[in-house]
């Protein structure tokens, strides 16, 4: 079974865009799924996370935001293993 990120986004940043799109590119190796939420639609994730997006986190951690580092996704994914 594979691990379940979550990406907290923003419809129409381009930070966003990028980070997604390098999760699809990483996904077949790595071996993850994803989901996308957009924090504009429940006001506790816009107070949360504002203008800090992209987030990219799993089981309550934050792996990382605005970029992804995919050093410490490998890191996190193997440590999880």
């Amino acid at each position: 079974m594979s691990r379940v990120l979550t990406v907290y986004i923003r419809h129409g940043c381009h930070l966003c865009t990028e980070m997604t799109q390098e999760l699809q590119r990483l996904r077949p190796e790595l071996g993850f799924d994803f989901t996308t939420v957009d924090i504009d639609a429940a006001p506790e994730l816009r107070e949360r996370y504002d203008t800090r997006v992209p987030v990219l986190a799993a089981d309550g951690v934050e792996i990382c935001y605005y970029f992804l580092d995919e050093a410490d996704l490998r890191g996190f994914l193997q440590a999880g293993s």
